[in-house]
C-alpha cells in the first residue's frame, strides 16, 4: 500500500515565517516567484534550493481549488516530496 501522499499524487508543503507556520499539508503543487520568475512544483519534484522575491504565491489543493499568498522574500527547499518555502513574511489574500 502506498503512502497518503503518493497514492494521491501529494506532497507536503509548509510555509513558514520567523514568527509562526503559515501553512502546513499536503498539496497537489505550489507556484513561486522566483528571482529569474516563477515557477511550479508538483509531487516528486527533483531536490531544489532556489531564492523566492516578493510576490504572489499559489497553492493548489487540488486540480481546481487553490489558496493565493503575497509573500515577502524568502528561499524554498525541495527534497523527499516535501517543499518548506521560508519568507520574512505572508498573508493570505
Amino acid at each position: 500500500m502506498l503512502p497518503f501522499g503518493e497514492a494521491q499524487g501529494l506532497m507536503t508543503l509548509e510555509i513558514l515565517t520567523p514568527e509562526k507556520k503559515i501553512f502546513s499539508g499536503e498539496v497537489y503543487g505550489v507556484q513561486l516567484p522566483g528571482i529569474s520568475g516563477s515557477f511550479e512544483v508538483l509531487e516528486k519534484h527533483a531536490p531544489l534550493v532556489s531564492a523566492l522575491k516578493a510576490g504572489k504565491l499559489k497553492i493548489l489543493k487540488d486540480k481546481t481549488s487553490t489558496t493565493h499568498y503575497n509573500i515577502q522574500s524568502g528561499f524554498v527547499e525541495v527534497i523527499n516530496n516535501k517543499t518548506t518555502v521560508l519568507v520574512e513574511g505572508a498573508a493570505e489574500e
